[in-house]
């Protein structure tokens, strides 16, 4: 999470930088006109005057073009990475119980006890892909799942996954 955050700002220091990098441009830009127009006639014309305030209006619409595209593309990361807090959240959760529930069997835990029966219940939807995937070796009551364990490495995968995906769609390609 923390290395989404520091992308972001990065991201964020990169178009700011570009702003100014684009304003100063567009200064020079403007002083030159200006010392074309003056140095043709020796005194700014009305129609020097006239061209230099039409290609001034003409940088100052692009340059308020760019900052709002800007501020869009700066809020659609700020979402994305939103979402991807959250999708780490869930992700967490449902490794923590996993765990939790991979834990308790290999400790032995009775199956009718509430809170196994609980961990059932909310596991159910996460583990049921993955039961008798593969055989689940026992010694007693204790009992190590290597169905879910597999299903930990499986939900790690997809979690790397959808992180990689919101990581595409929050650092879009640079055109030079």
């Amino acid at each position: 999470m923390v290395r989404e955050a520091h992308l972001v700002e990065d991201e964020a220091q990169r178009v700011a930088d570009l702003g100014q990098v684009k304003q100063k441009l567009r200064h020079e830009v403007q002083e030159s006109i200006e010392r074309k127009v003056v140095s043709r006639s020796g005194s700014p014309s009305d129609t020097g005057s006239r061209e230099v305030e039409a290609v001034a209006r003409s940088l100052k619409h692009k340059a308020l073009s760019e900052v709002g595209q800007t501020e869009r593309e700066l809020e659609r990361a700020r979402g994305i990475a939103r979402l991807n807090q959250f999708v780490d959240y869930l992700f967490y959760v449902a490794y923590g119980l996993i765990g939790l529930k991979i834990g308790l069997e290999l400790l032995g835990a009775r199956d009718s006890s509430g809170f196994m029966r609980f961990l059932a219940v909310v596991t159910a939807p996460l583990l049921a892909p993955f039961r008798g995937l593969m055989p689940d070796p026992a010694v007693g009551s204790f009992q190590l799942m290597l169905s879910f364990i597999v299903a930990l490495v499986v939900y790690a995968l997809l979690h790397m996954a959808v992180k990689g995906l919101l990581r595409v769609l929050v650092f879009r390609e640079t055109k030079l």
